[in-house]
């Protein structure tokens, strides 16, 4: 599974959100090729073995979504499908949103 810049048939879209995008080299998208599917686990197994410090920002210790990070797939709130493992297939969109708290 690797990142890509151009659209090809077979990736999953990943959108990042601007507040983290420095840390993806600006880049506002990943696209990965999965090829017959991957779960959102494996996709985030991916952007974390090329962006460790973003994915460190999406999941905890223990490889959980850490409260404050919501991810859809093409808008549904994976948390209300099969959490981490519910499967991407090739021509999906993967969007991150990271809540911000302040006052």
């Amino acid at each position: 599974m690797n990142t890509s810049e151009g659209g090809v048939v077979g990736e999953v879209t990943v959108l990042v959100p601007r507040l983290l995008q420095p840390l993806v080299d600006g880049r506002e998208e990943l696209r990965f090729d999965v090829g017959g599917g991957a779960s959102v686990e494996e996709l985030l197994d991916a952007i974390g073995s090329e962006f460790p410090v973003f994915e460190r920002r999406l999941r905890d210790e223990t490889g959980k979504l850490r409260r404050y990070v919501n991810i859809y797939l093409d808008g549904e709130d994976v948390r209300r499908l099969a959490g981490l493992q519910t499967n991407a297939s090739a021509g999906q969109e993967l969007m991150v949103i990271q809540s911000v708290a302040g006052g």
